[in-house]
This record gives structure tokens, C-alpha cells and sequence, in this order.
């Protein structure tokens, strides 16, 4: 697979990695685990060598997992894991004071069966915690060698410019997809002035985009979609369906799938972005990367924003609770 670089300091990664949240944490029952760890690494046997995590997610047992399943490609491979919730638990409140960033280095570099983080991401900002304090934390953690790059998830641009003042911000990690594009408005300008890479989380809508989701689908207990995200009701999904059907078209005509469309649109708008789409199953896996090989000329990127643009997407991202924590 095709490489593409995270800020300045040369972070080296494949073009499309996996977002391993989901394989036992937040979109339903836990994958059980030797499943997960082979679905790890058959994506590192098809060239992904980019591994999204983090001490929430779980808490704390997606970390073990993605360390059991990379350990034996170590060298090869690069990490991300976050830090910033109180006692790893997202429920919990946020805690992003130096000596909790410690903590959970250290925690996570055990679980992960590691020496160094190569990306340390603020899950969310802190407002009790001036961001200064934070990336001089994150600073210091990579001059002692635990730590090798340090990104923000979720940030505002004015938090973006103060961490990055303290220390070089490889990477920026927030929502953006064909049914979310809020960040095209600040978010996306300021990344490309200050040299700062973008990595999409939920790049296919949390499933909407590919197709599987519709007004009928019926989510377990444990799935957050069924009753955290408003976007997700069942008016909702029925009022978004339309976009789908729009993407559906498009697909059809370059005879590839929703999601690989989706994909690719991603990968077309910076050189800079790389989505981290996350799945449970293997062909849903190849499916995804086979988006790195569909090219779209302007002309797609043309036809694509004048169709989705006629379906104006229905409900919110976040519960007011959760919107306020992304400090935008």
C-alpha cells in the first residue's frame, strides 16, 4: 500500500489504517479476542501500518489486544493510543493533568507490549488543564524516548496553534466523512498552513455510508449507535438514507462499493489524510483497502459534491454533552 506522512517530523504511514475501537468496544458485542488479534494482523499482511487505539477503549482491554496482535511486528508497524479521560473511562470526566499523562504512558506501553507510543493523541481537551501543560507533558515524554509523536483528537484551532507552539503537532484527529464535513471550514485550512496531518475517524459514517444501516437495523444494548448519537435515530437514518442511494449510484458506475467510494474521496482531498476505518470482519477489511486503489479524477470529485450536496444530512453528530467536549 501507498505511504502518506504525518507532520513534519516524517511519521511514515500507510495511506488507509485500522481504527480498532470497535473490535470490543462501542459498536456491540466484543469480538472475541484471537479473532481480533487475526484481524490485526491480516490487515499488517495487506500492508496497513497504522494501529489506532486508546486506554478508553475498553477501558483499557482494546490496548491489550492491538499489543498481542503487533507485537511480533513491531518494528514495522506504528501505534496511536490517547490519553485524557479520568481513569481511562470516557464516562468519567476528563483528566489531562501532567502526572495522569504519565500514568497512563507508562499503562499503555505494559499493555501494549511496547517500548515507545509512536503517536500520543489528547483524546478530548481538557478545560481545567491548560493545553501548554499538556503538550510540555507530551514534550518531555519524548525526550525521555516513551513517546514518539504527539497529536490532538478533536481539538479546536486555536487549541491546535497553542499545542503547537510547544511542541510540533504530528496529527490532528477528528470525525470527517461524506455526511460530516465541519472540519473543511477551519479545521482543514489551519492543518495544511501549520504542516499538521489529518487522520478521519468514522470515515464511513460509523456504517451509514456503506449501505448496511437503514431505518429498520435494530442495535445491541452495547452498541452506541443505538442510543447515543441522534444522527443514528430511526427518523434520522430514514430521513439520510437518500445519501446512500447517492452514493450507491456513484458506485455502481465506477463498479465499486459505497464504502471504497467514501474512502477514496478521503484519501483525494489532502495528500496528508489518512482515515482509519475500522471493521470486524476480514472481507470488509479488503474491502476498505481496496479504496487506496480507486482513483478519482476532479470530474468524480466534482460529481460527487453536487450529488451528496442535494441530500442535506439530518440530525446531530453529538448529544450536546459529547459536542461540547470537541471544543469547536
Amino acid at each position: 500500500m501507498n505511504k502518506r506522512t504525518l507532520g513534519k517530523n516524517g511519521l511514515e504511514v500507510s495511506a488507509l489504517g485500522l481504527g480498532c475501537m470497535g473490535l470490543n468496544f462501542g459498536y456491540g458485542p466484543a469480538t472475541d479476542r484471537q479473532e481480533a488479534v487475526k484481524l490485526i494482523r491480516a490487515a499488517v499482511e495487506r500492508g496497513v501500518t497504522f494501529f489506532d487505539t486508546a486506554e478508553a477503549y475498553g477501558p483499557f482491554t482494546n490496548e491489550e489486544v492491538v499489543g498481542e496482535a503487533l507485537a511480533p511486528f513491531r518494528d514495522q508497524v506504528v501505534i496511536a493510543t490517547k490519553f485524557g479521560f479520568k481513569d481511562g473511562n470516557s464516562s468519567t470526566g476528563l483528566d489531562s493533568r501532567p502526572e495522569r499523562i504519565r500514568m497512563v504512558a507508562d499503562a499503555s506501553l505494559q499493555r501494549l507490549k511496547t517500548d515507545r507510543i509512536d503517536l500520543f493523541y489528547q483524546h478530548r481537551s481538557d478545560p481545567n488543564v491548560p493545553i501548554e501543560e499538556v503538550a510540555g507533558t507530551v514534550k518531555q515524554l519524548i525526550a525521555e524516548g516513551k513517546v514518539k509523536h504527539f497529536g490532538l483528537s478533536e481539538a479546536s484551532v486555536q487549541t491546535i496553534r497553542r499545542a503547537h507552539a510547544v511542541h510540533p503537532v504530528a496529527a490532528l484527529q477528528s470525525e470527517y466523512s461524506l455526511w460530516w464535513r465541519e472540519p473543511e471550514k477551519e479545521i482543514l485550512p489551519a492543518l495544511e498552513e501549520l504542516g499538521i496531518g489529518f487522520v478521519p475517524f468514522s470515515p464511513l459514517g460509523k456504517g451509514f455510508l456503506t449501505g448496511a444501516i437503514d431505518e429498520k437495523t435494530k442495535f445491541d444494548a452495547s452498541d452506541y449507535r443505538g442510543h447515543v448519537f441522534p444522527r443514528f435515530s430511526e427518523e434520522n437514518r430514514k430521513a439520510n438514507r437518500p445519501l446512500v442511494e447517492v452514493l450507491g449510484a456513484i458506485a455502481d458506475e465506477k463498479k465499486v462499493t459505497r464504502a471504497q467510494i467514501a474512502l477514496a474521496w478521503l484519501l483525494a482531498q489532502k495528500p496528508w489524510i489518512v482515515p482509519i476505518p475500522g471493521t470486524t470482519k476480514l472481507h470488509r477489511l479488503e474491502e476498505n483497502l481496496g479504496a487506496a486503489d480507486v482513483k478519482l479524477t476532479p470530474d468524480d470529485l466534482r460529481q460527487i459534491d453536487q450529488a451528496v450536496s442535494t441530500v442535506p444530512v439530518q440530525g446531530e453528530r453529538y448529544p450536546a454533552h459529547l459536542a461540547a467536549r470537541s471544543g469547536r
